[in-house]
């Protein structure tokens, strides 16, 4: 496994204002009319960040799977300083920097990116799983494990069901029934990826679990990483 050391990025932004203004500019980049990778086919990459903001560490990290199977392909970790402070609905402003150099750090091409946060949900449709789409080109979706500020209905109980996640009247995603009679998790598109798509591959993700197997390895080893981080800098 590979692990890099990340520098915040000279003209990272420092303000509210900055971030704000960067989020509408990248997000008319936005590619939402491609339906993506067919589910189970090639690679797909879960990626993953932990803080601990004593200390000013952030690590991401990213594991490959072959989407087919569920193995694990390869992984990787990055580690740096917190880039951006708490502000709901600008936390992708913390976390890019290490993720993009942990996808940097694979030796193959991630496939689908899954991310543990949201897509189009988001107050300005462009949380996480979006921004790093742009960025980086790649087919990316939100998984997450709360509604953040939007509604739903229950879905019904059997694993599939699925319900629309509401801004309004507004679709911006779906909850999703993953196990039988257990809490959906709530998908939404990132770039470059259908929302039928992206629901369909988080049930592919979900033979077993709640939470996809992407998300369940990149959170695994994202802490493991952290504490040997802040075990190494205490």
């Amino acid at each position: 496994m590979t692990t890099v050391t990340v520098q915040i990025p000279a003209d990272w932004p420092a303000t509210e204002e900055r971030a704000r203004a960067v989020q509408d500019e990248l997000r008319t980049r936005l590619v939402l009319d491609e339906p993506g990778p067919p589910p189970g086919t090639g690679r797909v990459t879960g990626v993953d960040v932990a803080y601990d903001d004593e200390r000013d560490v952030v690590v991401a990290a990213a594991v490959v799977l072959d989407a087919s199977t569920l193995d694990v392909v390869a992984e990787a970790t990055a580690v740096g300083r917190i880039s951006f402070p708490y502000v709901p609905g600008l936390l992708a402003f913390r976390e890019i920097p290490t993720v993009l150099a942990a996808l940097d750090a694979l030796p193959c091409p991630p496939g689908l990116v899954v991310c543990d946060g949201y897509g189009l949900a988001h107050p300005r449709r462009f949380g996480l799983a979006g921004h790093l789409g742009v960025l980086t080109g790649l087919p990316t979706i939100g998984v997450a494990k709360n509604p953040f500020t939007f509604t739903y209905d229950d879905p019904d109980t059997p694993r599939g069901s699925m319900s629309p996640l509401l801004a309004g009247t507004e679709e911006v995603g779906r909850a999703v029934r993953t196990r039988d009679a257990v809490k959906p998790v709530f998908v939404s598109v990132g770039h470059r990826v259908s929302l039928d798509n992206a629901c369909a591959h988080t049930l592919a993700l979900t033979p077993s679990y709640r939470l996809p197997e992407t998300t369940r390895r990149a959170d695994a080893l994202c802490r493991q990483a952290l504490r040997a981080a802040t075990s190494y800098s205490a």
